[in-house]
């Protein structure tokens, strides 16, 4: 018996309204499935594979060669650095996956809102994760000072990520995480006026920061697909070049922790 071919696609009118959130999407929708059927939807086009595999290849990408770049055999606390750092990396994308492959899961809104949530966990994840070795070089053999700013910048990354979930629209759940964005830069150019951590770290810091506001605006602006609409339902639409940005601001905050990382490894505190 031939297996069963990719079911036919829906427009936009069609799907429920918690799916209708993009005006400039017009087609391609899948329709609400189990799974299974969700899984299956990996193998054939609809206007979410994009959206999936521009994470999932990064994603790939960063378990398999995050690793490689950290120290190897570093001090305790550099190795706890290291694997926090793994987790910042792989969440976003994997959270962004799950969330994109189900979707249209038959379970409907409430299952949809959940993943949601999850989705944005991942970004809270980067964002708390990502920046400890940051903060860690900014102050380091100073646990005191060190700890207050890693409460300070937990509570606000906490806030954010409250403040997101319950975001009425992309534009407030963007401005959100605009709080731990402002305290990162404040971090960076301190150390680059103390000169503390890698130098070499702070460039690819403040890439990453300008690449993840980029991403966020685009997707926000619903460009190119509000110049076209429907042009753009399955490929190079705001949502996919977004996720592009995104993978490439990881990367670049992955190559500036790395050099933070042998930087720390070279420079351990002194034992009582």
């Amino acid at each position: 018996m031939a297996a069963p071919g990719p079911p036919r696609l829906l427009e936009r009118s069609r799907v429920p309204p918690h799916l209708q959130f993009n005006p400039f999407v017009l087609g391609g929708y899948r329709p609400a499935s189990s799974g299974f059927g969700c899984l299956r939807s990996l193998f054939y086009l609809h206007n979410e594979l994009g959206n999936i595999y521009t994470h999932g290849v990064p994603l790939v990408g960063f378990l398999l060669l995050v690793p490689g770049a950290l120290p190897r055999a570093p001090p305790a606390a550099v190795a706890w650095l290291g694997l926090g750092h793994y987790v910042a990396c792989v969440a976003p994308p994997l959270a962004s996956v799950v969330y994109h492959v189900f979707m249209s899961h038959r379970a409907g809104a409430g299952l949809y809102r959940r993943l949601l949530a999850l989705d944005l966990c991942g970004v809270a994840l980067v964002n708390t994760l990502g920046a400890v070795p940051i903060i860690y070089c900014a102050l380091p053999c100073r646990p005191g000072p060190c700890g207050a700013a890693l409460a300070a910048y937990g509570a606000l990354c906490g806030a954010a990520l409250w403040g997101a979930v319950g975001a009425a629209g992309r534009g407030r759940r963007l401005a959100a995480f605009a709080g731990p964005a402002l305290f990162r830069l404040a971090v960076v150019g301190l150390r680059g006026a103390v000169g503390l951590g890698a130098r070499r770290a702070l460039a690819p810091y403040a890439r990453m920061e300008a690449l993840a506001l980029l991403g966020g605006l685009v997707n926000v602006a619903r460009v190119p697909e509000r110049w076209r609409p429907g042009a753009f339902d399955y490929w190079a639409n705001s949502h996919q070049l977004m996720h592009l940005l995104v993978a490439l601001g990881i990367l670049h905050l992955h190559w500036g922790v790395a050099a933070d990382l042998h930087w720390a490894a070279r420079h351990p505190c002194p034992t009582a």
